[in-house]
């Protein structure tokens, strides 16, 4: 019997709400063990992780925020951010969302569950509002873990931005919460792909993995030189983007873009799945999903999704190509520079400069002029030249930029040493290396040089 002819059988019996079905649903997921060890888990390893890696003399560098860990206890949620949106969240939504059908198929509950509901509806109402909540719970341990573990270790210092301008605690503090709550958008996407698979694919393992397959599939097209309205279209942006709020003015339109991206996925995955799940046979108990449906009902609308999504995104926004220009990396190197060396000032107690004053500008090429200046790549070479008040030769300092697809560079000082060379500072949280040396920065992929 199908779904429809379970519900009349039982017309006489009283209908179950979906908050109690929803309920009923929440407790069965929180009396799993792997749900409690995995709730426990983001709850508590996040703040010891910050703590002890806030307190070792080497420090994660390579990862976004690394570098200020030892100055601000606001470093660690982000740097905790960048491994959970790559790695922590996609495997999260697999275990929560990318089971709460296959469970059933697992279990062969599913008519009695019908029986006692009376709708197939309702079912899929409160399972997936269930497994959102248990997310949602596991997000905030992971956010609020972090914080606590860097606030404790370091303390509530300012945060240096990736433009190099100096966060408030107060500023810092909101901007890390927001960008938590930004990344929950590409995870609701992600959990809707593992409420399809788990309709469509059953019992079979690979439902249950489809969030996490997913996700590293659109990872990896972020490692690779594709055009930028390409990028933007997969909700995977979503977990970089958020990058963009720790520069002044923000970069909100990659931001919103990704969100908007990663709802609209959310809709469009969560209808196909319910759309499969009300019109299912519940009668063939050896039910063990379906390939083809996976694949004419999921990965072919989704597929399609992307393609509208990329021709809009490139009509809207005019971006063509990577988006890394050589006026931009210009602008932010110099823009980056800049702001630390007001800080290197202050932390060799030398007479104070502003930006306006500095007039800082930069000179990047990509090593030979037979080389185009744009485009990812660990061989860019610039220049950036300063002034300082009532000195007429103008200062000059190079480095070298590996840029990464994404739009993120780590600028590496190559002189002269006494400027962007490696030496201690003191700063109010202990000796830390010269802030000149080596930083990070972010070239916003949308901006025309018209802009």
């Amino acid at each position: 019997m199908t779904a429809t002819v379970a519900e009349d059988i039982v017309a006489t019996a009283r209908p179950v709400s979906v908050p109690r079905a929803y309920r009923f649903e929440l407790v069965k997921l929180v009396s799993q063990w792997r749900i409690r060890l995995l709730v426990l888990a983001c709850w508590i390893a996040p703040g010891l992780f910050v703590a002890a890696v806030s307190r070792q003399s080497t420090l994660p560098v390579d990862t976004l925020f690394g570098r200020w860990m030892h100055a601000t206890g606001w470093a660690g949620p982000l740097v905790t951010l960048g491994f959970a949106g790559t790695w922590a969240l996609p495997l999260l939504t697999s275990v929560v969302a990318g089971d709460v059908f296959a469970a059933e198929d697992r279990l062969g509950t599913w008519r009695h569950l019908l029986v006692v509901v009376r709708s197939a509806r309702r079912i899929f109402a409160a399972k997936a509002l269930a497994s959102l909540t248990v997310l949602l719970l596991l997000v905030a341990g992971l956010a609020g873990s972090s914080v606590v573990g860097g606030l404790l270790a370091v303390g509530n210092q300012p945060l240096v931005g990736l433009d190099g301008h100096l966060l408030t605690p107060g500023d810092a503090a909101g901007k890390v919460l927001l960008a938590w709550v930004c990344v929950l958008a590409p995870t609701l996407a992600l959990a809707a792909i593992g409420l399809l698979g788990s309709v469509t694919l059953g019992r079979s393992p690979m439902g249950l993995l489809l969030p996490a397959v997913v996700a590293l599939g659109m990872q990896l097209a972020q490692m690779l030189p594709l055009p930028a309205a390409v990028r933007l279209a997969l909700p995977s942006y979503a977990f970089i983007a958020w990058n963009g709020l720790f520069t002044s003015p923000a970069q909100l339109r990659p931001l919103l873009i990704g969100i908007v991206v990663s709802l609209v996925w959310t809709v469009i995955a969560t209808v196909l799945a319910y759309a499969l799940f009300v019109r299912r046979d519940f009668t063939n108990t050896g039910y063990d999903g379906s390939g083809r449906r996976a694949v004419t009902a999921g990965a072919l609308p989704l597929a399609g999704v992307v393609g509208v999504t990329v021709a809009f995104v490139a009509a809207t926004t005019g971006a063509t190509g990577s988006g890394i220009e050589q006026d931009e990396v210009q602008r932010s190197l110099a823009t980056v520079f800049a702001h630390l060396y007001r800080m290197q000032t202050k932390q060799l107690n030398r007479p104070e400069v502003t930006e306006a004053q500095l007039k800082a500008t930069a000179t990047c090429d990509k090593g030979s002029i037979r080389v185009a200046a744009e485009g990812p790549g660990n061989d860019w070479r610039c220049v950036v030249s300063w002034h300082l008040p009532g000195v007429e030769a103008a200062g000059t300092a190079i480095y070298q930029l590996d840029v990464t697809p994404d739009g993120r560079f780590m600028a590496d000082g190559d002189g002269p040493k006494e400027v962007n060379g490696y030496f201690l500072v003191r700063t109010p949280t202990g000796d830390a290396p010269n802030p000149l040396w080596q930083f990070d920065g972010n070239v916003e992929l949308l901006r025309t040089s018209k802009e």
